[in-house]
């Protein structure tokens, strides 16, 4: 059964360009429409019911964002796509949702498409909308949440509820406040991306920690940083100078 498509791009030769390549490598997406603004999008949609829109972020009548505001009910998946790298897309990596930065590299549309398939749990789904719309609403250094998938399912979690993440080979280990843990398997380094602007600071290849979470630094055993939970982490040679000074400008 073939998945409907919309796209929604205001560039012509965007959509023209997205909608060869559906039509020729994603035999199971049948595009129906390709719209060029918001109005039409509000429209069509409701109409002819997709199961996934490909949605430009930067649209000359407003954002892809309101046009997900301004939709009664949001019954498909969205793969959202921009020329840019900008806060937008942290909120969105932020909800663990999918974009596409253009000029479009087919791998990962093709990584996009699977996994538009295979989305089942429709709440959970319209829970990681929510929280990109709830964030985006924030100043940039007041992200509230982020979405982590797990083994489980979503974890919704409160930044400022991270202690640290700690890599364990291709995964990623998140303890919280309330003693709880969560394995994501992602790379530390994407999160270390994500974070940085946050107050985390990577201070060894193992360790990502929070520096609103830290209780002291001990000098003993070469040195090492003990957080709030009483948890000791090892911070390399190189990060120690930059560690102090974040420290001291958070204290300012």
């Amino acid at each position: 059964m073939k998945l409907k498509a919309i796209v929604v791009d205001d560039e012509q030769h965007s959509r023209e360009t997205l909608k060869a390549m559906l039509d020729e490598f994603c035999p199971d997406i049948e595009v129906l429409q390709a719209l060029s603004s918001i109005e039409e999008a509000l429209v069509v949609i409701p109409k002819l019911d997709p199961d996934v829109v490909f949605l430009d972020i930067e649209l000359q009548t407003g954002t892809g964002f309101d046009l997900l505001e301004r939709l009664k009910t949001i019954n498909f998946e969205v793969i959202f796509t921009t020329a840019f790298e900008q806060f937008a897309i942290r909120a969105v990596k932020f909800s663990s949702l999918d974009y596409l930065l253009k000029p479009i590299d087919l791998e990962e549309l093709l990584m996009a498409v699977e996994k538009a398939k295979k989305i089942k749990d429709k709440d959970v789904y319209n829970r990681q909308l929510e929280t990109l719309i709830q964030n985006l609403k924030q100043q940039q250094s007041d992200l509230k949440k982020i979405c982590l998938s797990t083994s489980e399912g979503y974890e919704f979690i409160n930044v400022e509820d991270i202690i640290y993440c700690k890599a364990e080979g291709s995964y990623t280990h998140f303890q919280l406040k309330n003693k709880t843990r969560h394995l994501v398997s992602k790379h530390l380094k994407e999160y270390e991306n994500l974070l940085s602007e946050y107050a985390f600071l990577r201070v060894h290849n193992t360790y990502l920690i929070n520096l609103k979470e830290v209780k002291k630094y001990i000098k003993s055993d070469g040195g090492y940083i003990l957080m709030n939970n009483d948890e000791a982490v090892a911070v390399s040679r190189t990060k120690k100078e930059l560690f102090f000074e974040m420290m001291r400008t958070m204290s300012t």
